[in-house]
């Protein structure tokens, strides 16, 4: 049928106007039933407590209320209920007799408010909370001026996620009461119905005990219920907003005493109730489908949520160790919350990040990273590699003899982690390495004064060094003969040295020699445990032909440059002995660990040949009497380095004058001196006995400072105790001139 001409002048004038009020309107309909329940929800959470073993509360239901049908009971009736399933009705009862029911008009408001109402419904799930979020930020963008309004006059509807999920608690109240016999249940609540005070939430050490014993002896999950309720408060307790909580706890002791009982025993509960099976390989088996798993939802999230809050704002270090502890146990159960997990993981890695924690938390903050990456699905395990990585550049921005312990510990743990499902591993650590060499490129290619920084810090440094940890460790080559294959991350070798060799050279001044070794350290590590050839002679061999090293040093009276933890010297060095002389002794270690590599190849005399003739030459024109450096010690060094890799090429060609193989034989090739032991030969010797010789003069300097370190705080706490008197004997003075003045 054709449209009349009034109405298409009604849609094209006035029905757009229309529409928007009437969505309006439902908007506004909404916001006042969500309100409403949420109020409702507030109310229920901070009633008294019921009893842990089954006390119901002391108001009476009528009888007619009683009697009510599945079908005319509300949800919160049905919940109240305790699942229990209603008697049938006999045969002889009279049925209700019920006509047609007659539709009603329903107004226009309404019909097209249906659908937000029924959205509000769906939310008051604790399941539906994220859902929810959803749509409010949808909100944000579609209605702004609307959502401003909620914002300022009903912030608590735009935040209820967590009470949205504690509302569903209470629906584990009565599932313990089928277990028990209804006599036991009578039994129960007629002797301890009088225990817990009634009218007060204020948590005592009793009603903690008492929960504590419900758990233990019979793993109750309604004891498990009200510790979750009072743990929240607790997390919670120092908190600036008004939010009101179903508990109060007043008393530090008791405080202490219900996060232990929580932390301890609420994860024994879980397994108890939701048994986990374990692998061999570590996967975990959990039903998650099961009737119980879906009830303690609610339960699971409302839990881990307030153990993540109290993790934030932790500072004691055995607390924050204990809830790491009991938070690896709770792991299985969080991983149905994708973005609580996410949070959790973020949190965890930098208490992990954090120099100031003691290394026993930090250990146990990466047990639980570990535990998480086990056990995870793929997109868990991608987020946490990824929160680890940042989490280890950030704790690494400034690097000092105190804080570099605390570095390594992080770099050795991390690589851990990228090899556990190598796969994930590669297509991660490939982003990270593929973002250095972006820097590395812009470096190069933005002549600006200050496009260097980007590369020269320490965090550029620590991660390539990180990096190098990671395919030193999965890509040995011992275990790769283990397992038959090589390493997925092997790959990764070639653009990690690539990025590494351009960073060493980006700018080749003497300030930055020290950087220079830290790059090389790391790239002998790679070529050490993955046998790959890196040709780090050149590198080294164009420090000792710089003019810091080829012209006499002026004296100085600094103290001598911890290369360990140092990236650049300050211009007060340059030219200096204490520092031509700390780059002589780096020159020599480094080239002997080089070259000590290979001392058993084949090969060897070849290799070093190129090195020995310009160790040489170099040593000729230094000590000559017209010129040179004049440094005695370093041309010493060096002149004896060149000796051990002489000696070591005469011993290395003797033998192979001995051999019946062909150079194309590859086999004969890697089996030559394969059975001797490094350290048996020539050039071996000389580093195992100057590793030992460094190792006992790094004890000495360690127990130095240590001992200075001891000095200074002694010395710290005595100038507070002189000016606590000075401060004492000012106030007694002023007392005796105020009493004489009297």
């Amino acid at each position: 049928m054709p449209q009349s001409k009034s109405t298409k002048k009604f849609e094209k004038s006035k029905l757009p106007d229309v529409l928007k009020r009437r969505k309006q309107n439902a908007k506004v309909k909404q916001k006042q039933q969500m309100s409403a329940k949420r109020k409702e929800r507030q109310a229920k959470d901070n009633a008294p407590a019921d009893h842990v073993n089954g006390e119901t509360s002391k108001h009476s239901k009528s009888k007619g209320s009683q009697d009510h049908s599945i079908g005319e009971m509300s949800m919160d009736q049905f919940f109240q209920g305790g699942f229990q399933v209603p008697e049938l009705k006999k045969k002889g009862a009279a049925k209700a007799k019920t006509g047609k029911r007659k539709r009603t008009p329903v107004d226009d408001e309404h019909l097209n408010g249906s659908e937000e109402e029924a959205l509000s419904a769906a939310s008051d799930s604790g399941d539906d909370a994220d859902a929810h979020k959803e749509q409010l930020a949808a909100l944000a963008d579609k209605d702004p001026e609307f959502y401003k309004y909620l914002k300022e006059n009903d912030a608590e509807l735009l935040d209820f996620a967590e009470d949205a999920d504690l509302a569903e608690i209470d629906a584990l109240s009565a599932s313990e009461d089928e277990e028990k016999p209804r006599k036991k249940q009578k039994a129960s609540k007629g002797a301890t119905g009088d225990d817990e005070p009634q009218g007060t939430n204020e948590v005592t050490k009793q009603l903690v005990d008492k929960w504590r014993l419900s758990m233990e002896s019979s793993s109750s999950l309604r004891a498990m219920k009200e510790v979750v309720l009072a743990f929240r408060a607790a997390a919670h307790l120092n908190d600036d907003d008004s939010t009101k909580y179903k508990y109060a706890i007043t008393d530090s002791d008791v405080y202490h005493q219900l996060l232990v009982t929580t932390l301890e025993l609420v994860p024994k509960v879980l397994q108890h109730h939701l048994p986990i099976k374990e692998s061999a390989t570590g996967k975990i088996r959990l039903s998650t489908d099961s009737k119980k798993f879906r009830t303690l939802t609610p339960l699971l999230k409302s839990h881990t949520i307030s153990v993540h809050h109290l993790l934030e704002n932790l500072s004691d270090a055995s607390t924050l160790r204990k809830t790491l502890e009991s938070l690896l146990q709770l792991l299985p159960y969080v991983l149905s919350f994708k973005k609580v997990a996410r949070d959790l993981t973020r949190t965890v890695s930098s208490v992990w990040a954090d120099n100031a924690n003691t290394e026993v938390t930090r250990l146990a903050a990466f047990l639980v990273l570990r535990r998480l990456v086990v056990i995870s699905d793929a997109g868990i395990k991608e987020a946490v590699l990824k929160e680890i990585y940042q989490g280890l550049i950030k704790g690494a921005r400034n690097t000092t003899i105190h804080n570099i312990q605390g570095i390594n510990l992080m770099k050795n743990t991390a690589s851990e982690l990228w090899g556990i499902d190598p796969t994930i591993g590669y297509t991660t650590g490939f982003a990270f390495i593929r973002q250095l060499a972006i820097h590395l490129r812009s470096s190069i290619t933005n002549k600006t004064k200050d496009s260097y920084k980007a590369v020269y810090n320490w965090q550029y440094i620590h991660s390539l060094d990180f990096w190098s940890r990671v395919v030193s460790a999965h890509c040995e080559t011992l275990r790769e003969a283990e397992s038959g294959k090589p390493s997925p991350l092997r790959p990764l070798i070639y653009p990690i040295v690539q990025v590494t060799i351009g960073a060493m050279r980006l700018i080749p001044t003497a300030q930055y020699f020290p950087l220079r070794f830290q790059l090389i350290r790391s790239l002998l590590r790679i070529s050490s445990t993955t046998s790959t050839y890196i040709p780090l002679a050149p590198a080294l061999v164009e420090v000792l032909n710089s003019a810091e090293m080829k012209k006499p040093p002026k004296p100085s009276t600094s103290k001598s440059l911890e290369f360990s933890t140092s990236i650049r010297a300050s211009k007060a060095y340059l030219r200096t002995r204490i520092y031509q002389d700390g780059i002589g002794e780096q020159l020599a270690e480094l080239l002997s660990e080089f070259f000590v590599l290979w001392a058993k190849n084949i090969a060897f005399p070849e290799l070093a040949l190129p090195v020995i003739v310009m160790l040489k030459r170099w040593i000729k024109a230094m000590t000559k009497k017209s010129g040179g450096n004049r440094n005695t010690k370093i041309n010493a060094l060096i002149s004896l380095l060149v000796q051990k890799l002489e000696t070591n090429s005469r011993w290395v060609e003797e033998r192979r004058a001995k051999v019946d193989f062909a150079p194309n034989d590859r086999a004969g090739v890697e089996g030559f001196l394969k059975d001797v032991e490094w350290e048996k030969t020539p050039l071996g010797a000389y580093v195992s006995g100057q590793r030992k010789s460094r190792e006992q003069k790094a004890k000495m300097l360690e127990a130095a400072r240590k001992t200075e370190d001891k000095k200074r705080k002694e010395a710290e706490v005595a100038d507070a105790e002189d000016l606590a008197e000075e401060f004492e004997d000012i106030e007694s003075e002023d007392e005796e001139a105020d009493d004489m003045s009297e």
